[in-house]
């Protein structure tokens, strides 16, 4: 059977045979309701576990709006002039509302980004400002021992409301929920102590209550105090399609289960050849982007089995610590021993890399120089059926293959039967 990946701006073919292919993994058709901003409406209307919003807020109380920073596609500017609205029937006054960007440990915006990212409508009526890890108040330690110490905006307000947009993440399982407290207004220590867990290997995508890393985010946004939700779900084309809101634990699952049946794809077995690609351009320009798709493939290929890796990575690794890791570590192993003790943004994907490489070898389809990919751990192949043919030298005639052409997007899960 032949297949077909996409490669930059163009693809890359395989030849199959039928007898070893297990399957091609495709997103799921699902019959979409209200999409938009009249989804959100229906959210707000509709809260999961939790009273409406315009029930627990009271006026006169400062409210704390905490949404993503411009590192991710939550669409705030959709979703704001509908939680306004809310807000406002409720009583709560515009001066009393504080929309605070969740910077992590990114950078900060400039006032250009931060309207952009609010919409023009909050940003005329209300405070936009960034988190600030240097002015934080501490608030307890959860039971891993991570302290929460949170932003002083959001710490001292008399509500705080949680915004987001849930996809797979590939070491707290899904983003959104409480992630937008942990690390979204935290410190650099706090952050560092949560995500040093990710080497753990219950902490991957699409696990929830066995992975240690979500649930003590999860205790500190408890700990903190969340009183609402609002997280969505995006199409690839970054449109609204499902919306989530109320409690910040029930509402958030709801929105996870509705991710499943778009991506999740149960396997009765794994497979010990998997081509996998971003699907093309723009999401193969750099290493740092194609990672995704790699440890999305890592939940189905076998132990000592063959990852195809495809992507142009025209622009090289794409990230510097990223790079610096990648191009400094003396091994693979070094990187993982090294995020445990210092985790570093950029070099958490390096890490998951490593981890990756010890279960499986990566064959690397790409636009990169052969040395250059031989001198960061992965195995560098001229075109997908040249490595398609490597992979069935090392593994014999009769070795399985799976196929992810859009690989960044389905969630391969093992279920034993």
């Amino acid at each position: 059977m032949k297949l077909s990946f996409g490669f930059g701006a163009g693809t890359q073919e395989a030849e199959v045979p039928e007898k070893n292919l297990l399957g091609v993994l495709h997103a799921n058709e699902v019959e979409l309701g209200l999409t938009g901003e009249a989804e959100v409406r229906r959210a707000l209307a509709e809260p999961i576990g939790s009273p409406r919003l315009g029930e627990i807020v009271r006026p006169g109380e400062k409210i704390a709006i905490v949404t993503s920073d411009i590192t991710r596609p939550m669409p705030t500017y959709k979703v704001m002039p509908a939680l306004l609205d809310e807000l406002y029937a409720a009583g709560v006054k515009a001066e009393d509302i504080t929309l605070v960007f969740a910077l992590g440990s990114h950078r900060k915006h400039t006032d250009e980004e931060r309207k952009k990212l609010a919409g023009e409508r909050a940003w005329k009526e209300i405070a936009c400002v960034d988190s600030d890890p240097a002015d934080c108040v501490h608030m307890g330690v959860t039971a891993a021992g991570t302290p929460v110490d949170i932003t002083r905006v959001v710490a001292e307000a008399d509500r705080r409301i949680c915004l987001g947009n849930i996809e797979y993440h590939y070491f707290a399982g899904y983003s959104g929920g409480a992630k937008a407290i942990m690390p979204g207004v935290s410190t650099r220590d706090a952050i560092q102590s949560n995500h040093s867990m990710m080497v753990r290997p219950e902490a991957c995508a699409g696990a929830l209550e066995t992975n240690p890393l979500r649930m003590d985010i999860e205790e500190a946004g408890a700990i903190c105090g969340i009183d609402f939700i609002l997280n969505v779900v995006l199409s690839e084309h970054k449109e609204i399609i499902r919306a989530a809101a109320g409690h910040p634990v029930k509402a958030h699952r709801a929105g996870c289960a509705f991710l499943d049946t778009l991506y999740l794809k149960e396997l009765p077995r794994g497979a010990d050849i998997v081509l996998v690609s971003q699907g093309g351009a723009p999401k193969d320009l750099n290493l740092y982007q194609t990672q995704k798709a790699l440890d999305n493939a890592r939940h189905a290929v076998n132990p000592g089995g063959v990852i195809v890796l495809i992507g142009s990575c025209k622009e090289g690794l794409g990230e510097r610590v990223f790079e610096e890791w990648m191009t400094t570590s003396p091994s693979p192993g070094a990187m993982i021993e090294r995020i445990g003790r210092d985790f570093q943004l950029g070099g958490h994907k390096a890490a998951a890399i490593a981890m990756t490489l010890e279960k499986a070898d990566i064959y690397l389809v790409s636009d990169l120089e052969a040395d250059f990919v031989r001198s960061i751990f992965l195995t560098p192949q001229p075109s997908v059926q040249e490595a398609l043919d490597k992979a069935f030298e090392k593994l014999g005639p009769e070795a399985t293959v799976l196929a992810m052409p859009y690989g960044g997007s389905t969630l391969p899960r093992i279920v034993k039967q």
